[in-house]
């Protein structure tokens, strides 16, 4: 028997006229976080190796640059009042939202495959190649999600926000999956021996909460992942 998939209403949601400051500010460093890791070999030199200049460089030029758009109302969440609260209204989407929501999905996308990829190149060959595949693979995978983005082809990241009520719970049931599936195997490379058994643990449970995950968002489950049916006010995060 398939378990029922939650809905929430949009006449039950409480309505914000304004976001308020400690919102706003709570917003900002997800965005940090978003930019700063985009330059995928770089980050994963900073989880070989530790921080370094290339980083610090790196850092700074996010904090200046969504420090701007941030104080300017240019990042989702940051904005002095919602952007979206008709879920049924044709609005355009404005573009600091497409570009900050495509580049989220080509690093939920491009780090999530990529993983896999080392995963299974390892377990075939016995030896782990994941820098390598990074500094190959990243940003052909990365650039092609940035022009479906482009294109208009990804959720929340469409021309139109009519779709929003339904397309966000795609986006955080991605980075809800994503997010907990990492620092996982993050956690089980750090400890694990570098042997094939380990990496096909590795492998199993990395897929595995990928799946369970997903599927609870599916379900709406999880925060932001029910459908909001269409019709009365309501506010988008």
């Amino acid at each position: 028997m398939s378990l029922p998939i939650r809905v929430e209403y949009a006449s039950q949601r409480k309505i914000r006229e304004r976001n308020k400051l400690y919102y706003r500010f709570n917003h900002w460093p997800i965005w940090i976080f978003v930019f700063f890791i985009a330059p995928g070999p770089l980050t994963v030199d900073l989880f070989d190796r530790g921080f370094d200049w290339r980083m610090a460089i790196w850092l700074g030029g996010v904090l200046v640059g969504t420090g701007v758009a941030g104080l300017r109302g240019r990042l989702p969440g940051v904005e002095p009042k919602p952007y979206i609260i008709r879920f049924t209204e044709d609005r355009p989407n404005p573009p600091y939202r497409r570009i900050c929501y495509t580049f989220a999905w080509s690093e939920a996308v491009a780090f999530a495959v990529l993983n896999i990829a080392g995963l299974v190149v390892a377990i075939a060959s016995g030896h782990w190649y994941l820098k390598q595949i990074y500094r190959y693979a990243y940003f052909p995978i990365a650039a092609t999600v940035w022009v479906l983005g482009a294109l208009g082809r990804l959720p929340r990241v469409k021309p139109s926000t009519k779709g929003e009520g339904h397309e966000r719970r795609y986006f955080y049931g991605t980075v809800w999956a994503v997010c907990w599936a990492q620092p996982a195997l993050w956690v089980m490379w750090k400890v694990l021996p570098q042997t094939r058994t380990s990496d096909v643990f590795k492998l199993a449970v990395f897929l595995a909460i990928l799946a369970l995950v997903g599927n609870l968002a599916r379900l709406g489950r999880l925060p932001r992942t029910r459908p909001i049916v269409p019709g009365e006010l309501a506010v988008s995060d």
